[in-house]
């Protein structure tokens, strides 16, 4: 009998696409790409409203062109995006008919998530959108006694009136506007959940249930009841109808993955910045590798997980071009190596000390990273594999026991014939099991 809750049942089958693809791009643009200082520029600057205005009337992204950064993620090996509809500064990429603080005011004149979306599914890719629940601009967004607003111990701001409930119709609102009018949506990615804002607060079950009605098929993230560093309820046998279809650790992979109370493995993605910002930073040129990157990606994988890289646009529209080349650089390893990304998952071997495996069905991919000063042990494969092959050219890769190696009956051993392997990012074995 099949006691699992319907809930758990219901998200299982709503993200098995997700699991699939493994691998998007995550995408903060706004206003704050002018002071090019972050995306958390209001609130670490402590700008008000009317010293923030100057970016709305500047914004104009003469060089935004959605379909070459479309372009640029499937040559990067991903799958699926999800650009930030609104961050928490309160400004619209979208028309939305229940404010003026948006694109379509701007010099841009122009709703930038409606021609995303396009681009991006010309491409093939998967579409989402981020939403913040906070937000600094709207007047009845909490102010004085918030942990995070611009504005927060402000004295001007102590006693003015705020009715929460007007920004939440607000904010439910604008949701419907963005599952209605763009097509098919397939991820909304709400963020954050704080101190006493969180679940119900947001009146999330009925936010969800409204959400469902419009795309049933829509996959939802735990930040309606959790942030970065929890997961609520999302990981219960008895999860709240708000908890979301998958958990979203941010700048973190979980050390050993994300499983429920019962250890079974949910649905996670982890979301990481290629250099130290989520917005475009001017300053910011601590980028990752294209190695750490695909080493990152492995990992996820390795530990059923997704991986959602971020990029920051500057405020001409363009992905700067030191991003476009660590991508392309990805891309390269995934042209030749992505059946061990797509559809893979944990293998049902321990983590190995050269490097991780990624397992689909009965084959085995064994992600080497280092070549070490003897043979490459894969222990506990002796008379297992049927068939063993290099994943970029499927040519044989011959396994053994050496002589050296005879007190180790039940493992197999790789020589490689040079010093150096044949992919320093990370050479990939296929293994078949018999």
């Amino acid at each position: 009998m099949n006691n699992e809750h319907p809930l758990i049942t219901a998200r299982n089958q709503r993200t098995e696409w997700f699991l699939d693809t493994r691998f998007g791009m995550f995408i903060h643009w706004g206003l704050y790409a002018i002071p090019a200082r972050g995306e958390w520029v209001r609130s670490l600057e402590k700008i008000s409203n009317e010293a923030y205005q100057p970016y709305f009337e500047q914004f104009n992204p003469t060089e935004y062109q959605p379909r070459e950064w479309a372009k640029l993620a499937k040559a990067a090996g991903m799958r699926y995006a999800v650009l930030t509809a609104k961050h928490h500064d309160g400004f619209c990429l979208f028309d939305s008919q229940l404010t003026e603080y948006k694109s379509t005011n701007t010099p841009a004149k122009r709703d930038l998530v409606c021609e995303y979306v396009e681009a991006f599914r010309a491409e093939g890719l998967q579409v989402g959108l981020y939403y913040s629940l906070l937000d600094w601009h709207h007047p009845d967004y909490p102010a004085f006694d918030d942990e995070y607003h611009p504005m927060r111990g402000n004295e001007a701001y102590r006693d003015q009136p705020r009715d929460f409930q007007r920004y939440l119709d607000y904010m439910h609102g604008q949701i419907k506007e963005l599952l209605t009018n763009y097509g098919k949506i397939d991820i909304m990615w709400f963020d954050f959940s704080y101190g006493e804002l969180s679940g119900e607060a947001w009146r999330a079950s009925e936010l969800i249930n409204q959400a469902r009605a419009i795309q049933p098929h829509l996959i939802i993230d735990n930040r309606l009841a959790a942030s970065g560093e929890g997961n609520a309820s999302f990981g219960t046998a008895t999860p709240e109808i708000y908890a979301g279809d998958f958990a979203c650790p941010e700048q973190l992979i979980p050390p050993a993955g994300l499983v429920d109370a019962l250890g079974r493995s949910v649905p996670w993605e982890a979301c990481i910045t290629l250099n130290q910002h989520w917005g475009y930073s001017a300053s910011d040129r601590d980028f990752k590798s294209a190695r750490q990157v695909v080493h990152g990606l492995i990992e996820c994988v390795s530990k059923n997980g997704n991986l959602l890289l971020n990029v920051g646009p500057d405020a001409k529209g363009r992905i700067p071009q030191a991003c476009q080349q660590i991508l392309l650089e990805v891309g390269t390893w995934m042209a030749e190596h992505s059946a061990s990304i797509y559809g893979c998952g944990r293998s049902q071997l321990e983590k190995p000390e050269w490097g991780r495996y990624t397992q689909r069905g009965s084959t085995i991919y064994a992600h080497i990273y280092e070549r070490g000063i003897g043979p490459i042990n894969f222990r506990g494969l002796n008379g297992k594999v049927k068939r063993a092959c290099l994943l970029a050219d499927h040519s044989e890769v011959k396994l053994e026991l050496p002589w050296i190696a005879k007190d180790y009956t039940d493992d197999l051993f790789l020589n490689w014939p040079s010093a150096k392997l044949p992919n320093e990012t990370a050479t990939v074995v296929a293994l078949e099991l018999e």
